[in-house]
């Protein structure tokens, strides 16, 4: 029988409990034990496939093709498993398959209500992903107090009254603040928050700290002593540089064995293995060489937009042992006019993928100076199409060359929308999502990268490159050099004669991981290395 873990947070929002999840995932696995994590989320939306990046963030893509939350992301990242549409969970899911058990009369007529008909569907997602590994990983989003939460937090108070003593265990995230004033850190945030919980019914077990610095003794003895814990179950939870320590510092302190000893997992717990982890940590620290990267995109005011792009780009530079200095490049401020000025300093850009009009014409702006200035380029999803629609215009004469998406009346669609997505209107899930294969040119960059003919990516996009104008294209040299079969799709796209220059229609920094970066990024990040060398 599988033994759950459900993570809570309080006091405030985005104290990093997807981070803290991840790296119990990490410690749990690294003991030889067969975890799986899972994300809920408290809103509304059936997924976040439809929220703007500015509220939500990255939206992260599985294989199976479920819009996700980017915690997602950070959980496949530290434990390298891929996950799918049941490890991501939100409250109009849940509600939605209720109501539908309720119409198709699944419920005998009777009145259907949070519990416990909600908090029924809540605890047959949890335990639907408990067969075949030692522990399941649930992180409750949102904040202890938060109304959308309660039933939730009523699901999991629950499950310790259905489940063996020691199959159960809580864990609550918390903020400790520092006063600069005063010179003290202070406790009586995470004593409410704790109060909160257990007004619930839930008594935490173990009690991660947020916090700048490490906490004095007595603050761990006073959160021991008021949230009823034992003292060695306040576990500091610091600011790091690099979140990929965050797994060290809990080891250090004795969070795993403090986990295995309360869930009665010593039969199968071996030594701990975290060499390799803890040499990626140390080459992160210690580059032997610095670049200088742009991200050319429109949310760039929200970094959390692009999280999976900026970790890939991490994942590659640690691997070089190398050092990346990101600068932001607003597409909307960007001409070809002002291009030398925006780009000059930097060893290579990266677009990143997005939807809509806006900084379009910026884009394809800065394309052109990579282009003609033989800058290290990488291209995800519309930048991609940015790349077809800057060729088509100012290499091949197709001055009016666009996208429908942008102006649905160009003379030359070299990007358009596929006939079995056309006239959709529900927009949620309605894309090529998930992961689908590509078959790599083998005298081509991309295979060169990823030594292989076939490859498995995932996509999120709507638009596809118009196979009508693939002929006028290649003929002016631009290679297709990754394509899907089984509907002739463009999938990657490069040029020769270049030191970098590519772009997929799928995300590769989806796959991307700590010690096994995406291949696509390493080769970027060597050809920025020696783009930066000789410049």
């Amino acid at each position: 029988m599988a033994k759950f873990i459900f993570v809570t947070g309080g006091v405030v929002s985005s104290l990093g409990k997807g981070i803290a999840t991840a790296s119990i995932g990490l410690l749990l696995k690294s003991r030889g034990m067969k975890v799986t994590l899972q994300k809920f989320d408290p809103y509304i939306n059936v997924d976040p496939g439809t929220m703007s990046p500015f509220q939500h963030g990255e939206v992260f893509v599985t294989d199976d093709g479920a819009e996700t939350d980017l915690d997602l992301g950070h959980y496949e990242r530290f434990v390298n498993e891929s996950l799918t549409r049941n490890h991501n969970l939100t409250t109009g899911q849940i509600y939605n398959s209720v109501i539908e058990k309720e119409r198709k009369g699944e419920f005998l007529g009777g009145t259907i209500q949070v519990v416990p008909h909600i908090t029924n569907e809540i605890k047959t997602r949890i335990r639907k992903l408990a067969n075949k590994v030692d522990v399941v990983i649930t992180e409750i989003g949102g904040t202890v107090g938060d109304i959308e939460g309660l039933p939730f937090l009523e699901a999991i108070r629950q499950m310790a009254l259905e489940e063996k003593k020691d199959d159960v265990l809580y864990i609550h995230l918390t903020l400790v603040p520092f006063i600069e004033t005063s010179f003290e850190y202070k406790t009586k945030p995470t004593q409410h928050s704790v109060k909160e919980l257990r007004e619930i019914g839930i008594q935490p077990d173990i009690i991660l700290c947020r916090t700048r610095l490490s906490l004095p003794q007595d603050a761990k003895d006073k959160i021991a002593l008021f949230c009823n814990v034992p003292k060695q179950a306040v576990i500091e939870a610091i600011d790091v540089q690099d979140i990929y320590e965050i797994p060290l510092i809990f080891a250090q302190q004795g969070l795993d064995k403090l986990i295995i000893k309360r869930l009665n997992l010593h039969k199968i717990a071996k030594p701990p293995k975290l060499d390799q982890w803890q040499k990626y940590v140390d080459n992160s620290k210690n580059p032997g060489q610095e670049i200088s990267l742009g991200i050319c995109g429109k949310y760039t005011k929200l970094r959390d937009a692009y999280k999976s792009v900026i970790e890939a780009i991490k994942h590659a530079a640690t691997q070089q042992k190398t050092r990346v200095n990101l600068h932001w490049l607003e597409s909307e401020s960007i001409n070809f006019h002002n291009s030398k000025q925006q780009f000059s300093n930097l060893a290579g850009v990266i677009i990143p993928g997005g939807f809509g009009m806006r900084g379009i014409e910026g884009k394809i702006s800065a394309i052109k100076y990579f282009r003609e200035n033989k800058m290290p380029f990488l291209g995800l999803c519309i930048g991609l199409q940015c790349a077809v629609i800057e060729f088509a215009r100012n290499v091949c004469g197709l001055k009016d060359a666009n996208s429908t998406e942008f102006n649905p009346k160009t003379r030359y669609p070299v990007i358009y929308l596929l006939p079995a997505q056309r006239g959709k209107r529900q927009k949620g899930g309605t894309m090529r999502l998930g992961k689908y294969p590509a078959s790599l040119n083998k005298d081509s960059l991309a295979y060169q990268c990823y030594q292989k003919e076939i490859i498995w990516e995932r996509h999120r996009h709507r638009y596809e490159v118009n196979n009508r104008f693939v002929s006028t294209l290649t003929k002016k040299g631009l290679v297709m050099s990754g394509i899907y079969k089984p509907e002739n799709l463009v999938e990657i796209i490069e040029l020769k004669n270049h030191p970098f220059f590519l772009a997929t229609q799928f995300h590769p920094e989806f796959t991307s991981r700590p010690l096994q970066p995406n291949p696509l990024f390493t080769g970027f990040i060597k050809a920025a290395i020696e783009y930066a060398r000789k410049t």
